[in-house]
C-alpha cells in the first residue's frame, strides 16, 4: 500500500471542479472533442490499481515487546487508528455521515451525476460550496489513490471515478461505508471513527450519542478547521449543520435535532500518547527503533512498514536485568555530582543478546544515548586488546616490561602512569592489574600498532582507530555497547557475536519477516582468550589492582579492566563472567573534567551483584596456556641482564630466609606489609579457630613475579566455633 497523504482541506477545489466540468461539457459539443476526451480517458485509467482488499487496507500500529513477549516497549503508528466492524459503529454515525457527505449514497453506483450537477449549480450560483465526490470516491482517493489525492486535475477525477465504479461492483454498500468510516481523517491525528470516538469522548464508536456522532461526522470536511479541541465554536456550528441535514433527510425528528443542538460539545479528551510511542525503557527501545529505520536495514522491513505495517517486534530486553541496571545507575546518581551521567550495557556473551541499555539519566532531556551513540574515550579498558594481540604473538603475560615513568615522545607529549608513579620492571600481568600506561605504550610499540587495531576490530570495535601507539591508552571514542561486545568475545572463549537486540519480526498476517540467525564466529583461539581472561581476573583479584574488591557479592569469579580518560573526563569498568558482560561508564556529557577519585567500580559491582544474586557460580572454563615464544622482551624493552638477575636472586634469597623464620601467628598483617614493602603482597583471608583476626598464617615468595602470597586469619567463623566449644565444656561440667 502506498503512503497515504492528507487530502487538501481547502474548499476552493469545488469551484475548480465546477469550471472543469463546464469545460468538459463543452468538449462534448463536438465529435472531435468527444473523441479526444475518450482517448485521454482511456490513457488515464490504464494503470489503475485493482480493487482487491490490499489496495484498500489502512495503516496499522506496530508493537515492540521485551523478551518475555508481554511487556510493551513501544507502539509505532502513522495514524491513530482502531478499525471496527460495521455493527460496532453507532447508527447515528452512519446516518450522519451519509446525510452530510453523500445523501444519495444508497442510490448511485459509485459516481453520482445528479450530485455533480447539484454541486455545480450550487457552487456557480453562489450557494454554500459543495464537493461532488461520493463516499465511494472519497474512499478511493484516501486509500488506493492516496498519492494522487492532492492533484486537482481531470485525470485524477477520472481515475477516481473509474475505480469507484469498480469498487461498487466488488463490495456492498455496507462494506464500503465500513471501510470509509475506518479510514477517514477525523483530525488530531485520528483516522477512523473508533480512534476519533476514543480520542475526543473516551467512548467506543458503538456508544456515541446523536450530538457526539454529529460532531464527528462534521469533522472530515476540514479536519483542522473543525477540530473540536482547537476550534470548538466552528466545530459546534458544523455539528449543528450536520443535525439539520439529518433532519432534512428524515433520520431524526425536530425534537431530537433541537435537543442535540442545545448540548455542549462535552469533550472528554483521552490522555496523550507517550512521547514517540515509547512506553518503557526509552534508551533501549529508541535504539531498537533506530536500528529498524537504518537505510541498510537487514530486518526485512522499511520505515513505512514500521509505522504502517502492523508489525510485531520481539526484542532481547530482559526486564529484570533492565530494572536492575536502572536501579544501579539511580544509586550511582545519589553518590556523585548532579552534572554527571552514567551509562551501562549488559549482554549475554554466549549469543550477543543485549539484556539492558541505560544511556543517561533522562532520555527526554536531549535524547542522546551515551551507551550507543557517539562514543567516549575508553581509557585503559582498551589495553585488553593490546594484551590479546601480545599473547597471540607469543608474548607471555609473565614477560618483563619497563613500567618506569615518564615517557617523553618526539612531539613533546609526556606519558605518565596514574599519579606519576614509576613502577620499574613489572610483568605484563602486573602491569595490567595496576594499569601502567608507560608499560602498555612500550608493549604496543613492541607488537606494532597495526596488530592492536586489527585485534580491536576483530573482537568487536567498529570505530575507526588511528595508527598511533597512544591508542592503547584508550584515546579514541568507543561506545559502551562496543566495549561490551568486544569483551564478550573474551568471555565466550574467543567467539565473537554481533550484538542482538531483535529476535523476531512478524507481519500483520503472522508471517515471519525476520528471525535472528547465529552470527557467532571464532576470532581468537581459546588458549589466547583464556590467557587474556586469566590476566584480567587479576584486575579484580590482585591486592594492588584497580578493581580489587569490586567483584560481585556472590563470589562469582570475574575478569575485566578499569579505565580513566584524560583529565578524568571518563571512568569505565568493563568486565564479564562466562554468562554476563557489563560495560559501565561515568562522566560528563560536555567532556569536562571530573573528580580524580571517581570510578565506575561501584556502579559495575552494584549491577553485577544484583544481576547475579541467587545464581550458581560458574567457573571460567579451563584451557591450556598458549605456546609462548617470548618470556622476556628484546633489548630496549627492559631485559634483565646477568648482574641484575644475580642481585635479584640474592634479594629473593634473603626474603625467602626471612619468611621461613616466621611461624604461623608470629606476624600480623600490618607489620608484614611494612616488612615486605619492596614486594607485591597478595593477601587471601580465611577463618581460623586458633589464631586471631589479622594474624599471618602462612607466607610464600613467588620470585618470578616478585609477589609474596600471604594468608591472613579472619578469626573464628562468626565466633561460633569457640563459643560452641565453651558451651559444650560448660554443659559437661554442669552434668
Amino acid at each position: 500500500m502506498k503512503a497515504r497523504r492528507k487530502f487538501r482541506e481547502s474548499k476552493s477545489h469545488a469551484v475548480a471542479w465546477g469550471i472543469a466540468l463546464v469545460v468538459l461539457a463543452a468538449c462534448f459539443l463536438s465529435i472531435r472533442g468527444v473523441s479526444s476526451v475518450f482517448a485521454a480517458y482511456n490513457s488515464w485509467i490504464e494503470d489503475l490499481p485493482t480493487v482487491n482488499s490490499d489496495n484498500f487496507n489502512y495503516a496499522e500500529d506496530s508493537y515492540m515487546y521485551a523478551s518475555d513477549g508481554k511487556t510493551l516497549l513501544a507502539k509505532f503508528q502513522l495514524e491513530k487508528r482502531d478499525p471496527v466492524t460495521f455493527d460496532q459503529i453507532s447508527d447515528y454515525v452512519k446516518k450522519a455521515t451519509v446525510d452530510t457527505e453523500d445523501v444519495r449514497f444508497y442510490e448511485h453506483n459509485g459516481v453520482d451525476p445528479q450530485g455533480i450537477m447539484r454541486a455545480l449549480f450550487n457552487n456557480l450560483t453562489g450557494g454554500q460550496l459543495e464537493g461532488a465526490s461520493t463516499i465511494t470516491q472519497q474512499l478511493v482517493r484516501n486509500t488506493a489513490l492516496s498519492e494522487e489525492a492532492t492533484d486537482i486535475t481531470l485525470e485524477r477525477k477520472a481515475r477516481e471515478a473509474e475505480l469507484a465504479l469498480a469498487l461498487e461492483k466488488e463490495y456492498s454498500k455496507e462494506e464500503i461505508l465500513n471501510m470509509y468510516l475506518n479510514t477517514i481523517n477525523y483530525g488530531d491525528g485520528c483516522y477512523g471513527i473508533e480512534a476519533a470516538a476514543k480520542n475526543y469522548f473516551q467512548v467506543s464508536a458503538s456508544k456515541l450519542n446523536l450530538a457526539q456522532a454529529a460532531t464527528l461526522a462534521g469533522i472530515p470536511q476540514s479536519p483542522t478547521a473543525f477540530n473540536p479541541k482547537e476550534n470548538p465554536e466552528q466545530c459546534m456550528q458544523r455539528r449543528n449543520l450536520v443535525l439539520e441535514r439529518m433532519l432534512t433527510a428524515g433520520d431524526i425528528t425536530q425534537e431530537e435535532c433541537n435537543a442535540a443542538k442545545n448540548e455542549p460539545l462535552g469533550l472528554d479528551p483521552a490522555a496523550a500518547e507517550p512521547s514517540q510511542g515509547i512506553y518503557a525503557y526509552p534508551y533501549f527501545t529508541s535504539f531498537v527503533r533506530d536500528e529498524l529505520m537504518k537505510a541498510d536495514n537487514i530486518y526485512g522491513c522499511s520505515y513505512a512498514d514500521l509505522f504502517r505495517g502492523g508489525l510485531t517486534i520481539y526484542t532481547t530486553l530482559d526486564t529484570n536485568m533492565q530494572d536492575k541496571a536502572e536501579a544501579a545507575c539511580k544509586e550511582q546518581y545519589k553518590n556523585m555530582s548532579s552534572d554527571l551521567d552514567a551509562a551501562l550495557v549488559a549482554m549475554d556473551p554466549t549469543n550477543g543478546h543485549v539484556f539492558a541499555i541505560v544511556g543517561g539519566n533522562d532520555f527526554y532531556k536531549d535524547q542522546w544515548n551515551i551507551a550507543t551513540q557517539g562514543g567516549r574515550p575508553s581509557g585503559s579498558t582498551f589495553k585488553a586488546f593490546t594484551l590479546a594481540a601480545a599473547i597471540e604473538q607469543g608474548i607471555s603475560p609473565e614477560a618483563a616490561i619497563d613500567c618506569s615513568s615518564p615517557i617523553k615522545l618526539a612531539n613533546g607529549t609526556e606519558i605518565n602512569n596514574f599519579g606519576k608513579e614509576s613502577y620499574g620492571r613489572l610483568t605484563i600481568a602486573d602491569a595490567t592489574a595496576i594499569s601502567s600506561n608507560t608499560g602498555y605504550y612500550r608493549l604496543t610499540e613492541k607488537i606494532g600498532v597495526s596488530s592492536l587495531i586489527e585485534m580491536a576490530h576483530r573482537v568487536g570495535i567498529d570505530s575507526e582507530l588511528p595508527p598511533y601507539p597512544i591508542i592503547t591508552l584508550g584515546t579514541e571514542n568507543v561506545t559502551p555497547l562496543e566495549m561490551a561486545e568486544a569483551y564478550s568475545t573474551f568471555a565466550a572463549g574467543g567467539i565473537h557475536n554481533e550484538p542482538v537486540v531483535i529476535t523476531k519480526i512478524v507481519d500483520k498476517n503472522g508471517d515471519v519477516l525476520f528471525e535472528n540467525a547465529d552470527t557467532s564466529e571464532r576470532v581468537l583461539e581459546p588458549e589466547v582468550a583464556g590467557a587474556v581472561t586469566e590476566v584480567l581476573r587479576g584486575v579484580f583479584e590482585d591486592y594492588s589492582a584497580t578493581a580489587y574488591g569490586y567483584g560481585p557479592s556472590n563470589g562469582q569469579p570475574v575478569a575485566g579492566k578499569t579505565g580513566t580518560g584524560v583529565e578524568y573526563r571518563d571512568h569505565w569498568l568493563v568486565g564479564y563472567t562466562p554468562t554476563l558482560t557489563c560495560a559501565a561508564w561515568i562522566g560528563n556529557r560536555d567532556y569536562s573534567s571530573t573528580s580524580e577519585s571517581l570510578t565506575a567500580n561501584d556502579l559495575w559491582k552494584n549491577f553485577m551483584s544484583s544481576a547475579l544474586e541467587g545464581t550458581d557460580i560458574v567457573s571460567f572454563p579451563y584451557v591450556d596456556d598458549p605456546v609462548y615464544t617470548s618470556n622476556l622482551l628484546p633489548m630496549g624493552y627492559s631485559t634483565l641482564d646477568d648482574e641484575d638477575e644475580d642481585e635479584d636472586d640474592a634479594d629473593d634469597k634473603k626474603v625467602k630466609e626471612l619468611i621461613d623464620s616466621f611461624e604461623a601467628g608470629d606476624l600480623n598483617e600490618k607489620d608484614a606489609e611494612e616488612l615486605y614493602s619492596d614486594y607485591d603482597v597478595h593477601v587471601t583471608y580465611e577463618h581460623s579457630d586458633e589464631y586471631p583476626e589479622g594474624a599471618v598464617l602462612s607466607q610464600d615468595l613467588d620470585s618470578g613475579s616478585k609477589t609474596i602470597e600471604m594468608v591472613v586469619s579472619l578469626g573464628p567463623e562468626n565466633g561460633s566455633d569457640n563459643d560452641e566449644d565453651s558451651t559444650e565444656d560448660t554443659e559437661d561440667e554442669t552434668v
